[in-house]
């Protein structure tokens, strides 16, 4: 059956709907020997699709079954499969997972925690989808110390280069002489959202950790490991995020 490509490269774990776009629009997927272009189909039983010169769809090779994972990334990891500047990346984590997997949004380079992994494109476009604004959660350090002014300035919302945030949910956790601890719950994914917010009120990031995603708790996974997702938790996140499968 013919399927838009971006629809196919999701379905087959190599990246989100909006990720395989971006592929096709800078020429790095080919179908059967010919550039792929935006809108183009192709059929993943019958053609044969390459990234970069890479074959990704094979007729021949059997579909891997819907894969969800969670892992802990460390500090200094980049949230790619491959890294053309050499750096350590998540691919480098998961190399006892069997089925190709794609990480589901970001953390930056110098940020840790929660980040999910799925070979499910339309699970993840759901997940990432601005629509639905799920909730991402992140633990702190800043410093110098954060006052109730501050705080309200972060529950308001920020005015950055690229438009006002929406208003987070935002406490303080604990302070020492020098520096504070807050945490604070985001329904947008701005890039590097946190670090900008905090930095514009005067108050840089010197520890980031995304400890929640939803429903989802990073808990006490330690860094570096990795976990299959429940069955339960599963099911109560499609819910939670009115997905539907294809």
């Amino acid at each position: 059956m013919e399927q838009r490509i971006q629809k196919i490269l999701s379905e087959l774990g190599i990246a989100s709907r909006r990720k395989a776009e971006e592929l096709i629009l800078e020429g790095r997927i080919v179908v059967n020997g010919r550039v792929a272009t935006v809108g183009m189909k192709a059929d993943a039983a019958s053609d044969y699709i390459k990234l970069d010169g890479r074959l990704v769809s094979n007729p021949l090779r059997k579909r891997a079954q819907p894969t969800y994972l969670m892992l802990n990334k460390p500090r200094g990891v980049v949230t790619t499969l491959i890294d053309p500047e050499g750096r350590p990346t998540v691919k480098d984590l998961l190399k006892h997972i069997k089925c190709r997997v794609f990480p589901v949004g970001r953390l930056d380079f110098h940020s840790e925690g929660l980040l999910l992994l799925t070979n499910d494109g339309d699970f993840a476009n759901a997940i990432l989808h601005p629509s639905k604004k799920i909730p991402k959660t992140y633990l702190v350090k800043v410093k110098e110390i954060v006052d109730d002014g501050d705080i309200e300035k972060l529950r308001r919302g920020v005015k950055l280069e690229d438009g006002l945030t929406m208003p987070a949910r935002v406490k303080k956790i604990r302070q020492t002489e020098n520096n504070s601890w807050i945490e604070m719950t985001i329904y947008e994914g701005k890039k590097r959202q946190i670090r900008r917010m905090l930095e514009r009120i005067g108050h840089p990031v010197m520890k980031l950790k995304r400890i929640a995603v939803n429903g989802l708790k990073l808990g006490d996974l330690r860094s570096g490991e990795i976990r299959y997702l429940t069955p339960e938790e599963i099911e109560t996140t499609k819910k939670e995020i009115a997905f539907e499968s294809p």
